[in-house]
């Protein structure tokens, strides 16, 4: 159809702005605890995610692709520092009045892209820490991510079960009244504050474990939180609301070049999706979830190619982690499974050392750049940076992002050939090839909370475990006795790793 005049100039101006930039822009979509299997384009007909089907049917879907942790902080952290996060002392699941983990002035993947002339933005769950210490949620929250590479930041703090349950947005409470200022404790509640535990008949979602704390929008938290009553969010317009920030930094941004580092609430608990996706799935809350999160990439999608930037933007999809049913609320999630199968053909889930507790979705578009299929190249999170710095002409530094390394042949398609090695952590570490994994012996005490957590298989043990993933994928037999020239020789490998730098 014949365009008028003036939409036709307007369409000259973009695609005159896309030929002068020499970079595209790059969209980095992270959902939280999305298994391997939770999407359609990997092979599950329970639950149908179409805007994600069709990033991948026009770009490369990845089999074999690695979040650096099985928990969601340690992956974060490693993605954006190309460290591994066992290196680094405190970077395990932080609380929600966590100090920064993340030296402000080290290199990151938003400085060395700002390196490169873009503009940087992270909208969504952060989870890596605010402040030096104590923070005062009623004055600037800093440092934060505007002090470690991004020009713009629009947060969930923590983590959508954690308080404070409230926006930040470039070091500031969203909306906060100064007349009820905000207090935080993770210790103690405050006098007269009613929580999960002692007030369940306040609750419209039940508590399952651990998360029986202040009481917002109906749920109760982890941790204890006084005040900020005008700046509580309401957890079923969170993915509106973090979508709308979104689009409108790509808006903002669309002369570009631009990196969105779009941070996703889901499916992470507690699953409180809109009334738009609510009841839609069959699989109860959760797989809602997975429904709301697929319309977000929908949005994001649309807008891309409303501003006709489609051709001349990167896009990534991936998660931080596996998949978990029951994190802390009653919400149905395994009563609802089904056939649905979240972790896949694998075994595992979040908080595992087997294949599905850090193997995630991957999916990289670029039309016009990236060829669609798909890949069992070896790909870690990690990697990203150092990655990415080849594709913008910056020089990585290995000193600084020591397990960061360039695989952009790979991330593109133009090499079926990415790493030899991934290590994965969770509790232990564990290496993996392409056809072996070995899990280090783990000689602590398995944690109480974990022990009590029956549905979750940690894969702990204090013998080393190896498995035939070519013949095995589901790891169900240990042949560590019958190949103890390859268990030794991957246990070496694994420690000159280890000696790099850090320790566990």
């Amino acid at each position: 159809m014949k365009k008028s005049g003036i939409i036709g100039l307007g369409a000259l101006a973009v695609q005159s702005i896309a030929a002068e930039q020499t970079f595209p822009n790059i969209i980095l979509i992270y959902a939280d605890d999305l298994g391997y299997g939770d999407i359609s384009c990997n092979g599950t007909s329970s639950v149908q995610t179409p805007n994600i089907d069709r990033l991948a049917e026009r770009g490369l879907n990845f089999s074999r692709a690695y979040a650096s942790s099985a928990t969601c902080t340690p992956s974060r952290y490693s993605l954006l520092t190309g460290e591994y996060a066992w290196r680094k002392a405190g970077t395990g699941v932080l609380s929600g009045d966590a100090a920064l983990v993340i030296e402000p002035g080290r290199m990151t993947l938003p400085t060395m892209l700002k390196q490169a002339g873009y503009r940087t933005g992270v909208i969504g769950k952060w989870h890596l820490g605010l402040g030096s210490g104590a923070v005062d949620w009623n004055a600037d929250v800093k440092p934060g991510p505007n002090e470690t590479g991004f020009d713009y930041s629009f947060l969930i703090p923590a983590t959508g079960d954690r308080v404070p349950c409230v926006f930040v947005e470039d070091r500031r409470v969203v909306g906060l009244d100064p007349a009820d200022p905000i207090t935080v404790n993770y210790r103690t509640n405050f006098p007269g504050e009613p929580t999960g535990k002692n007030n369940p008949e306040l609750l419209k979602m039940k508590w399952s474990h651990g998360h029986d704390g202040s009481i917002v929008n109906g749920i109760s938290r982890i941790g204890f939180m006084k005040g900020g009553h005008a700046a509580r969010w309401v957890d079923e317009e969170i993915a509106d609301t973090l979508t709308a920030k979104a689009k409108k930094f790509i808006q903002d941004n669309r002369n570009g070049p631009f990196f969105l580092f779009f941070s996703a609430h889901d499916i992470h608990v507690p699953r409180a999706p809109h009334f738009r996706f609510a009841g839609k799935s069959g699989l109860g809350p959760r797989g809602d979830a997975i429904l709301q999160f697929d319309g977000c990439v929908g949005e994001l999608l649309h807008e891309i190619e409303t501003l006709e930037l489609t051709e001349n933007t990167l896009i990534i999809l991936s998660s931080d982690n596996g998949p978990i049913l029951d994190d802390g609320y009653v919400d149905d999630a395994a009563e609802k499974l089904g056939t649905h199968k979240p972790w896949g053909s694998m075994s595992g889930t979040k908080y595992s050392s087997f294949e599905a507790g850090t193997r995630v979705p991957l999916i990289v578009s670029w039309p016009g750049r990236i060829v669609p299929g798909t890949s069992e190249a070896l790909m870690s999170q990690v990697d990203f940076l150092a990655s990415l710095a080849a594709l913008v002409g910056v020089t990585h530094n290995p000193i600084v992002s020591p397990d960061s390394e360039n695989h952009l042949d790979a991330l593109l398609g133009t090499s079926s050939v990415g790493r030899d090695w991934i290590v994965e952590h969770s509790f232990s570490l564990a290496l993996t090839s392409k056809d072996w994994k070995y899990i280090a012996p783990y000689d602590r005490e398995i944690p109480d909370w974990l022990v009590k957590q029956k549905k979750i298989d940690p894969g702990l043990s204090s013998d080393a475990h190896l498995f035939d993933l070519k013949n095995d994928p589901y790891e169900t037999h240990n042949v560590a006795s019958k190949w103890p020239e390859r268990t030794e020789e991957m246990a070496g490998i694994l420690q000159e790793i280890k000696d790099q730098g850090g320790n566990l």
